[in-house]
């Protein structure tokens, strides 16, 4: 389908499976450019110390949102290029390729969502600081080994499997060393936090430990089966909007309703707040 000269996938042209899978990408783009908006505009709806927090977010969804705009188009482009349903082969290498922008993104945004949850449990002292730093360094080296792993590849375009397993144990060195910080950071510092910043914390931690793991499954499975990589790529727009948006939200409903238990909505000091 053509749109102001512009090619627009459809299941007549693409296969459903592909739209859908473009569709979601879009989507997920529209998702974060909306949550950059709402975070910037609510930054002051928060309680004061949750201020950077919504910043924060702001930065992690345009980000993202960048990312997910050149992601679409490199699919679009793909899938116009194909002239019909990709085949198997076609879409793997779309997915490896793609994975570069994702790495990319990563980079960024991951160290800055450690922060949000460090920040929420005000584990910001010194003993905090030491413990936020080893878990980014811990971050960016997952990221780094996962982005070795990921270019393991034979001349032919084809994955060498075992070197990629091999990077991608490493990586998960990381991976465990974040756990455990989040653990030791919910340790000594929740029984000093507000019970509703305990509950957020563990729903942003929660992510952490469960979603943030599908990205290693999709790297095992694109190199041990023969999974169709549009598959991947929906799992892996949903988790981002999980992980992303919905940790900012959760953020928001903790900060916005600490600042209303602290002034009254009706008072001109709330109007004030909110600005």
């Amino acid at each position: 389908m053509e749109f102001s000269g512009t090619f627009l996938p459809t299941a007549a042209s693409s296969g459903l499976l592909a739209c859908f899978t473009w569709y979601t990408m879009v989507a997920t783009m529209f998702f974060l450019i909306a949550s950059t908006v709402f975070s910037w505009l609510t930054r002051t709806h928060v309680a004061p110390e949750h201020n950077t927090s919504r910043v924060l977010t702001a930065c992690i969804s345009i980000v993202a949102a960048v990312s997910y705009f050149l992601i679409q188009d490199y699919f679009r482009t793909f899938l116009q290029a194909a002239e019909g349903v990709p085949s198997y082969t076609e879409n793997y290498a779309a997915f490896l390729a793609i994975g570069q922008l994702r790495y990319m993104d990563w980079t960024i945004t991951t160290p800055l969502l450690l922060i949000k949850m460090f920040m929420m449990v005000h584990a910001t002292d010194l003993r905090g600081s030491r413990l936020l730093y080893w878990a980014i360094v811990a971050d960016i080296f997952m990221i780094a080994t996962g982005y070795i792993g990921d270019q393991q590849l034979a001349i032919d375009g084809g994955i060498l499997v075992g070197p990629r397993l091999i990077w991608g144990a490493i990586s998960t060195i990381g991976y465990l060393f974040i756990v455990y910080a989040l653990y030791r950071v919910w340790q000594q510092y929740a029984p000093l936090a507000l019970p509703i910043e305990r509950r957020a914390f563990r729903l942003m931690a929660g992510t952490v430990v469960t979603l943030w793991g599908v990205y290693p499954i999709g790297y095992i499975l694109i190199a041990v089966t023969s999974i169709n990589a549009d598959y991947l790529q929906i799992a892996y727009s949903v988790a981002d909007v999980v992980n992303k948006v919905g940790v900012g939200i959760i953020v928001y409903l903790a900060g916005s309703s600490i600042l209303e238990e602290r002034i009254n909505v009706k008072s001109p000091e709330y109007a004030m707040s909110v600005g």
